[in-house]
């Protein structure tokens, strides 16, 4: 069931006749599955690319092997690679791209522990980014990710 503000937001992008698209790395789909669980989501979400491994985000959204190697897949760096890369295959009002670490294996850092989620996208052709930080387990981690790309974008344009 989709949390209280993904039913606000999808709600508002209805009312407002705004569209929505979503590149997935560490939320493995879950963002397009929490805003199409919300009746008349058609109206507004255009789709979703998951990708989880780095090979996809390279071969399929473009992400330059060298920026996966310097910075890592799970960077801001790579996230907006990722929106950027979406706004071309997937036109849509809002862009919203996720990496992070929501479990042990990856590019984790005293730096950059596990709980540390990037969100990178457009609104209107306007950037905005964030890092977050969450603890838990990795399905509560995906979880407060989610729910604060929503607020994030609730504050950004409701």
């Amino acid at each position: 069931m989709p949390t209280k503000s993904v039913v606000k937001l999808s709600h508002y992008l209805r009312d407002h006749d705004l569209s929505i698209a979503f590149a997935e790395s560490a939320t493995t789909g879950r963002l397009i599955y929490e805003f199409t669980s919300v009746p008349d989501c058609g109206k507004t979400v255009r789709g979703s690319i998951v990708c989880y491994d780095p090979s996809v985000k390279e071969s399929l959204l473009g992400v330059p092997k060298k920026v996966l190697e310097d910075c890592t897949p799970e960077s801001a760096e790579v996230t907006r690679y990722l929106a950027e890369s979406l706004k071309k295959l997937i036109p849509a009002d809002i862009i919203v791209a996720v990496t992070g670490l929501a479990s042990p294996g990856g590019s984790e850092t005293p730096e950059k522990p596990v709980g540390t989620m990037f969100v990178e996208g457009f609104i209107h052709d306007e950037p905005f980014g964030r890092r977050m930080y969450f603890e838990g387990e990795p399905d509560d981690i995906i979880k407060q990710t989610i729910e604060q790309v929503a607020v994030l974008l609730l504050e950004k344009i409701a």
